[in-house]
């Protein structure tokens, strides 16, 4: 979610802040506080849209049935020096990018504040702080067009960047640039740094940290815009370079497009709208509500859409229209949450306590009397934390923990080398779900509950008490196997079969895998899928 702050002043050139409009923009689906200077909204991530204030202002115009439908823009092509050249090199370090050229541009103090504001929200958000895409603005009379987007040697490399009157090297810029040390990891580590360079072999940036101060910075009075979004998904940098473009075009600005060269030729931006099959029969069944055509016809434009005999045309700039879902959020919120009845379903039906989840309260109570803590971690893990080839990565990932876990065994370890400090014994258990890949399955993702003790110090004598315990309790017969397990002492580990079947493991850690987690004290691991309960 993302704050932001729209100068009173300026928003009420356009809008009248009454007590009315206030509560319209909530039911917008934006939580709006107005103070002397300032209106504030809660923008969701959904809607990036929402984040230049004149974004915010088209789509509440269509919203208040002011501009109804997807308003059109005029593209002016590329003249003829509006080239972007893609070298090759970029391919592995950063390789898309989008960009634009708006003229015209009457621009004030405050606008660039917003096209500033709008550049850091869409960073920390869709750009994943940069990481994902970053965006940036250049006043075009600084720059000599062809433009070549290129990466090159950090040794290469060096010019002033924004804020800083010396030339700088790119390391220099890494270590010592206060942006430079902010976003140091996204390229540190990298053999080749990519950059925009003009005709003039003049440095204007060095995505995703910094512009340069000859050719990066604009002012009021400048009059043309070079805009690049850069990053690593194509799709998604389109899209936000037409937020950007069309934002600037309700303050006057005429837009053209730039002619991309990745040894194939493409024009960015582009306006083409894509489209949705939906009918009033699938809104009804999803909202409760009895909504004909052509009410369909009426509430879409509302939300900037166009609607014509089941076929939705979706605004460009829109980034979070992925099924029929989102456009029917959107008919909800222009038909009212407010006008929505709730309605008690009428159906014949006794709650009951999931039998799943039945048992693992029981198996809660049980560990927990036998002198067991149970833990709770999170899903993910750290690509390190695992020697597994075949982990499920989770994209877009805000942090280091960007894949699924294949074991609770994993963050049972993290738990402890956190605490290796406390007082021993230390008796551990989780209850939850472990991921693998299954290609029958819908997603190509099995999730399976798992349970997983952890004893230190342990061995396995001990930790087969707990296993007869548990299974005594659900009258198991089982028998152990000796067998081979990853990160266990070879000749003390074995399987646990049930009805012939392996259905988990136990065995004491191996010293290797103490040492690896930095564990003091010896370990053992009792883990059983929970469905051999059954």
């Amino acid at each position: 979610m993302a704050n932001i702050q729209f100068p009173r002043k300026e928003i009420e050139k356009y809008l009248k802040l009454t007590q009315e409009t206030i509560d319209k923009i909530t039911l917008f689906g934006t939580q709006a506080e107005l103070s002397d200077e300032h209106l504030e909204i809660e923008i969701y991530p959904n809607r990036p849209d929402l984040i230049p204030m004149q974004g915010f202002l088209r789509a509440f115009k269509a919203f208040e049935g002011k501009e109804k439908g997807i308003k059109k823009y005029k593209l002016n092509k590329p003249e003829k020096n509006y080239k972007i050249k893609v070298d090759h090199s970029v391919k592995e370090i950063r390789p898309y990018t989008a960009c634009a050229i708006v003229k015209n541009l009457k621009l004030s103090s405050e606008s660039i504040k917003d096209i500033m504001n709008t550049q850091e929200k869409l960073h920390a958000t869709l750009g994943r702080n940069r990481k994902k895409l970053a965006i940036g603005t250049y006043p075009l009379e600084k720059i000599k067009l062809p433009i070549t987007y290129i990466a090159k040697k950090p040794e290469q490399i060096s010019f002033i960047p924004l804020g800083e009157k010396k030339l700088m090297t790119a390391k220099e810029i890494l270590s010592q640039h206060p942006k430079g040390k902010e976003f140091a990891e996204l390229l540190s580590k990298k053999p080749i740094y990519p950059l925009f360079i003009d005709a003039n072999k003049k440095i204007l940036s060095m995505p995703p940290i910094i512009n340069s101060t000859e050719t990066g910075q604009i002012t009021e009075k400048t009059e043309e815009i070079f805009i690049e979004c850069s990053g690593f998904d194509l799709e998604l940098c389109k899209k936000i370079l037409i937020i950007l473009v069309t934002s600037l075009a309700e303050i006057g600005g005429k837009i053209y497009q730039m002619e991309l060269d990745y040894g194939k030729k493409e024009l960015t931006p582009s306006f083409e709208t894509e489209t949705m099959k939906l009918t009033p029969e699938e809104v009804n069944k999803t909202l409760g509500v009895t909504l004909k055509e052509k009410d369909l016809e009426k509430l879409l434009p509302r939300m900037e859409y166009e609607y014509h005999k089941g076929t939705v045309k979706i605004p460009p700039w829109r980034t979070d229209i992925l099924n029929k879902i989102d456009i029917i959020e959107d008919i909800a919120i222009a038909y009212g949450y407010d006008k929505l009845i709730p309605q008690i379903p009428n159906v014949c039906t006794i709650g009951a306590e999931d039998t799943t989840e039945e048992k693992k309260n029981e198996l809660t109570e049980l560990l927990i009397g036998l002198g067991l803590q149970e833990i709770t971690s999170l899903h993910l893990i750290k690509e390190s934390e695992s020697d597994t080839s075949d982990l499920i990565e989770i994209k877009n990932s805000k942090t280091e923990f960007n894949y699924l876990r294949p074991s609770l065994l994993i963050p049972a370890l993290r738990t402890l080398a956190t605490n290796k400090d406390n007082e021993y014994p230390q008796k551990i258990f989780e209850l939850g779900k472990v991921f693998k890949k299954n290609k029958n399955t819908e997603t190509g993702v099995e999730e399976i509950e798992k349970i997983t003790i952890v004893l230190t110090p342990g061995n396995v004598t001990e930790t087969k008490k707990i296993l007869d315990y548990i299974l005594k309790k659900y009258t198991k017969e089982y028998t152990l196997k000796e067998s081979s397990v990853p990160l266990c002492i070879e000749g003390r580990a074995a399987e646990i079969i049930i009805n012939g079947k392996k259905e988990g493991y136990i065995g004491e850690l191996h010293p290797e895998t103490l040492i690896n987690w930095n564990l003091k004290m010896s370990a053992a691991v009792l883990e059983l899928n929970l469905s051999a309960l059954d």
